[in-house]
């Protein structure tokens, strides 16, 4: 049977202080959590960051061999590399660019079942020849290999069309 009146925990006299000042805060905090995002790693300078020790990220920044993979080479203009990349990530499914300043660009790849989102992400070094890559689960320890392959196929794609 469920209290009422008095004999009810929320509703007794003593209560009501604690009750009208814990419940904004509560709700409060419960409205920031649903409307923060998580930045990808690099997004806030536009720079790539370390992969985590978990092995579900590949980054041509890497300094070991389970993290590593090769950036992107290019000759000639940097523009046209750029547009060569946009092209090929426009081959990839369920993968849409959410920033692009030129130098830096930041997309987002679901997964088909769970939806689940990896950040992939580029810098463009002019003078060195590369484009520098990074790709990253948000969620996981392990993601089976998936962001390797796609950096793979996106390598792949940005090499074919030279």
């Amino acid at each position: 049977m469920i209290p009422t009146g008095r004999n009810a925990w929320w509703l007794r006299d003593d209560m009501t202080e604690f009750n009208t000042g814990i419940i904004p805060i509560v709700l409060l905090a419960a409205i920031l959590s649903l409307m923060s995002t998580t930045l990808p790693a690099g997004e806030a300078t536009h720079s790539l960051a370390p992969c985590p020790a978990s092995p579900n990220c590949v980054t041509s920044k890497a300094t070991d061999a389970e993290h590593f993979t090769e950036p992107l080479h290019f000759t000639g203009d940097a523009t046209l590399a750029w547009n060569r990349l946009k092209s090929a990530l426009g081959t990839e499914s369920r993968l849409s660019i959410v920033e692009d300043t030129g130098s830096y660009l930041h997309a987002e790849a679901r997964s088909l079942v769970f939806r689940f989102v990896d950040d992939v992400e580029f810098v463009l070094d002019p003078e060195a020849g590369v484009i520098q890559v990074r790709s990253a689960s948000r969620t996981g320890y392990s993601d089976f290999g998936v962001n390797r392959r796609r950096v793979e196929r996106i390598r792949r794609t940005f090499s074919e069309q030279s």
